[in-house]
C-alpha cells in the first residue's frame, strides 16, 4: 500500500471516529476485529476516494441499523418446509476452499426460479448467507491459516439460463445492490462455469459497460470449468455441478442432497440454519421466534447498474425476437421442396 493510500485510510480512519454511537456498535459487528481492512474494501468500492468511500460506508451503517441486520441471523424462516422452498429456488451454498484458504460460494444461476415464496424471503435468505460468511466462515478461515482472510470465491452456474430469467431481474437487481453497497470487495474472483449461448450473447455487450476492476475479477471458463478449477483448489472443494465433464449440470444432482451444495440437507446448509436457529433460541427470552419473513428496505442501484440491467434486458429481448422468428419459420415450406 503506498503513502498516498496510507494517508487516505489514515484520514478515513479519523472520519469514522466521529459517528454516532448506534453506528460505531453495528460498524464493529461489521469488521469483525478487522477495520483498517474493512475501511480499504471501501476505499477500493471508491477509487480511494476517501469522501465517497466515508459516505458508502456510513450509508451502509444506517442501512444495517435501521435494518436490524446485525441480528438477522437470529431470525429463523420457518417453518422448514419454507425455508427449503427457497434453498431449492435460489441456489446458493458452500463446497470448500481453495488452496489459499479462500471459502468457495457456489450459486446456480441458471436454475434458480425464486417462484416459491415472497421477495422478502430471498432477500432475508441471501443477506444470512453474506452475514453467516462474514460472521462465521472468513473468520474461521482467518483463525486456521493464521492471517486475515476477507474474501471469497464464487463459481456461477449458467446452466438451464433461459430468456424467462427476465422475470427475475428486478429481484437479481435488488441482490446484486445490497451486494455492492453494504458488501463490497468481499469476492475476489467470479468464475462462470457451463456457460449457454444466452450468456455468451449478453456477456459481449455487457462487458464493456462494466468497471476494469470489476472486469478483471470475472473470468469465463470453459464447459464446467473442471480441470481450470483444479489448479486453484482440490476435488472436494468443487461445487457438484463442476466434477463431471459433460454432465456439468445441476439438474443432474438436483436430488442429491448432501452432495448438492445447494440443498438443505447440505452440510453447510445444515450447519447455517441451526446456527441461526441457536441464536434465535438465545434471544427468544426478549423477543419470542415469529413466522413470517423479514423486511429489509432495498436500496437504489446506481445509475451504471441500472444501465447494465436495462442492456441485459434489451438483449434477452432481441433474442427472443429471434427464437419467435425461427419457431413461425417451422414448418414454412419454401417453392419447390
Amino acid at each position: 500500500m503506498g503513502i498516498a493510500n496510507e494517508e487516505a485510510v489514515k484520514e478515513f480512519r479519523s472520519l469514522m471516529e466521529e459517528i454516532d454511537e448506534p453506528l460505531k456498535n453495528s460498524y464493529k459487528n461489521m469488521h469483525q476485529g478487522y477495520p483498517t481492512e474493512t475501511l480499504i474494501r471501501f476505499l477500493k468500492a471508491r477509487e480511494w476516494n476517501v469522501a465517497k468511500a466515508h459516505k458508502m460506508l456510513v450509508d451502509c451503517l444506517q442501512w444495517r441499523v435501521q435494518n436490524g441486520i446485525d441480528n438477522i441471523l437470529s431470525k429463523p424462516i420457518i417453518p422448514i418446509d419454507l425455508y427449503r422452498a427457497v434453498r431449492d429456488s435460489h441456489l446458493q451454498g458452500f463446497s470448500g476452499y481453495t488452496k489459499q484458504g479462500l471459502p468457495v460460494i457456489a450459486i446456480g444461476l441458471g436454475l434458480s426460479t425464486f417462484d416459491k415464496a415472497s421477495v422478502n424471503y430471498y432477500v432475508q435468505s441471501h443477506i444470512q448467507l453474506n452475514e453467516y460468511r462474514d460472521c462465521v466462515v472468513l473468520p474461521s478461515a482467518t483463525k486456521k491459516h493464521g492471517r486475515h482472510i476477507g474474501t471469497c470465491l464464487k463459481i456461477l452456474d449458467m446452466t438451464g439460463l433461459k430468456l424467462s430469467a427476465l422475470n427475475n431481474i428486478k429481484l437479481l437487481t435488488a441482490i446484486s445492490t445490497i451486494d455492492d453497497l453494504n458488501y463490497p470487495e468481499k469476492t475476489d474472483t467470479y468464475y462462470i462455469v457451463n456457460a449457454p449461448y444466452i450468456f455468451s450473447a449478453c456477456w459481449k455487450v455487457v462487458k464493456p459497460l462494466l468497471q476494469e476492476r470489476t472486469r478483471r475479477k470475472i473470468q469465463v471458463l470453459q464447459g464446467c470449468g473442471r480441470d481450470e478449477l483444479l489448479k486453484i483448489m482440490d476435488y472436494g472443494s468443487l461445487p457438484h455441478f463442476c466434477r463431471r465433464e459433460g454432465s456439468g449440470s445441476s439438474k443432474h444432482y438436483r436430488n442429491e442432497g448432501t452432495d448438492n451444495c445447494f440443498s438443505l440437507d447440505h452440510a453447510f446448509h445444515q450447519q447455517l440454519y441451526n446456527y441461526i436457529n441457536q441464536q434465535a433460541l438465545s434471544k427468544e427470552s426478549t423477543s419470542p421466534i415469529k413466522q413470517g419473513s423479514m423486511h429489509v428496505d432495498f436500496p437504489e442501484p446506481n445509475p451504471a447498474d441500472t444501465e447494465i440491467m436495462k442492456t441485459i434486458q434489451t438483449e434477452f429481448n432481441k433474442l427472443g425476437n429471434m427464437n419467435g422468428l425461427a419457431n413461425s419459420l417451422k414448418g414454412v415450406k419454401v417453392n419447390g421442396d
